[in-house]
């Protein structure tokens, strides 16, 4: 008799641990924990989509004549442990069956279980490369690049493959996918579903137990694997054909735009990779959307979603310290209210609050671009990523952030800093239009901040950055200024970064 437990984010019946499950003798554990909700304090939108999932999830399992033993919030017996819920709920079985968890404290959690008591840790096999995989690939390689390993993994499932050759001729469409928004843009709205009775109650719930950053309602997510594949079907249906074209664009009051919004479901178990990667590919194979909106929708999943799991596992847990540019300052409190008068921060902050979401233009070349250049400390941006964002567990947030947004691993991930100032912005959204801030001045009080915040970035990393090869010319310019230029820069940059941290 095996009793296996089931994590918040691995509702799959492709699970590892279920698809072996004996219906007579074997039961499975769900448990709603507080020390999962306040790991870190996570957004209330997102436990009310986590916890409403598990509760539709063990109905799931029970009408397919699994045994369930589900442990409520409310529960007065409730230990609100994972491992100590195991214990308590193993009784007479033989053996406790774990698939292995997507985040390192937790697995580290399973493993002292195992010490103690009869635990089988199983691979998760819905990731497309295990530890192994990727661990093999990394040996003795320098420099560990996303765009390598996607086409090993392109070649590896035969996804849009000619042959041996990439199908188009090209292993990369990048460069067709970064339009800027048109004017009167006509954005289609986002798959919603009614809330049940059960998320309902589980609103109450939440409302109840929790004062979280976010607002609850309106709530119109899927919480089923049902609702979830209808939101991917309309995704492919509705928008793939233009997400290519506007994937990092970004229009104020467009929080949804034309991605897939499926990544909360990817990561809670509702959904599996394969079969969102396979549904882009039949519709590129039926002539129903074009190869680069295609290709750019399998990168982020098979590609990059993938990768930045393999650097997380590789890394670990070192990762979580690295602080490669010393940067030191604390979040700023626009970061939970919004009341800043940089209207793109505004924007996405808002948005965050009231979706808990953004796409990832808005996460890398917004929030996590801003968080560079004015020299927020990792941990705290981190943090505030793996609260706010329904789709956020440490394993792909940490990478995103630490790697991608805040080179903070010194290049581990990524081969620069993604730093710019407001033109990038200006260039790909709207947000400039409707700000106090004039995007096209440079310094004083009426500069965007982004203009001298990125340039005083690159004084004060000087030493660490200079010799990066992708950022030459940039250094090259910056050479090429006077010293009451750059006095002037930073001068700027301290009096704002002053006015946003006053005990600073």
């Amino acid at each position: 008799m095996a009793l296996c437990y089931v994590n918040w984010d691995q509702l799959s019946l492709d699970l590892a641990s279920l698809k072996s499950i004996n219906k007579q003798h074997d039961e499975v554990l769900i448990c709603e924990l507080n020390s999962l909700a306040t790991h870190v304090k996570h957004h209330m939108k997102k436990l009310v989509f986590l916890f409403s999932s598990m509760r539709h999830f063990a109905n799931e399992l029970e009408k397919k004549g699994i045994k369930v033993i589900y442990v409520t919030l409310d529960d007065p017996n409730n230990t609100h442990n994972i491992t100590d819920e195991i214990s308590r709920h193993q009784k007479e079985h033989t053996e406790i069956v774990l698939t292995e968890a997507s985040e390192y404290h937790i697995q580290k959690q399973f493993k002292a279980l195992a010490k103690s008591h009869p635990v089988t840790i199983l691979e998760d096999d819905r990731f497309l490369a295990n530890h192994q995989d990727f661990a093999d690939w990394a040996n003795g390689k320098k420099q560990l690049r996303m765009e390598f390993f996607y086409r090993e993994m392109r070649k590896r499932y035969q996804i849009l493959m000619d042959g041996d050759k990439p199908e188009g001729g090209k292993w990369n469409y990048d460069s067709e996918n970064r339009k800027p928004p048109k004017q009167g843009l006509k954005v289609p709205l986002p798959t919603q579903t009614k809330p049940d009775s059960i998320t309902l109650g589980v609103i109450d719930l939440v409302k109840n137990n929790f004062k979280h950053f976010g607002d609850i309602e309106p709530f119109f997510y899927a919480v089923t694997r049902k609702d979830a594949l209808k939101v991917l079907h309309e995704f492919i249906e509705q928008r793939l054909v233009l997400f290519g074209d506007y994937q990092d664009a970004m229009v104020e009051g467009e929080a949804w735009m034309f991605h897939s919004h499926i990544s909360f479901y990817l990561n809670n178990g509702l959904l599996l990779p394969l079969e969102c990667i396979l549904a882009a590919q039949n519709a590129y194979d039926e002539n129903r959307v074009p190869l680069s909106a295609t290709e750019g929708f399998i990168r982020q999943v098979l590609g990059w979603r993938e990768f930045i799991r393999g650097i997380y596992w590789l890394k670990m847990p070192s990762y979580a310290e690295g602080n490669f540019l010393n940067a030191k300052h604390p979040l700023p409190e626009f970061f939970w209210d919004g009341q800043t008068e940089m209207n793109c921060i505004k924007q996405v902050v808002n948005e965050t609050k009231a979706h808990a979401y953004a796409h990832h233009i808005q996460r890398l070349m917004v929030i996590g671009n801003f968080s560079l250049i004015a020299g927020l400390d990792p941990k705290a941006v981190n943090e505030w990523f793996w609260i706010v964002y329904c789709d956020a567990y440490q394993w792909v947030e940490l990478p995103n952030v630490s790697g991608m947004a805040l080179f903070a691993d010194g290049g581990v991930l990524g081969s620069k800093p993604y730093c710019s100032s407001g033109a990038y912005i200006n260039k790909m959204s709207n947000y400039c239009k409707g700000c106090r801030y004039n995007v096209k001045v440079k310094l004083g009080d009426d500069a965007c901040p982004f203009n001298y915040l990125y340039w005083d970035f690159l004084i004060r990393n000087h030493d660490k950055l200079h010799g990066n090869q992708r950022l030459s010319f940039m250094y090259n310019m910056l050479n090429k200024m006077s010293i009451a230029q750059k006095t002037a820069i930073t001068q700027s940059s301290k009096s704002f970064l002053k006015s946003i941290n006053p005990t600073q």
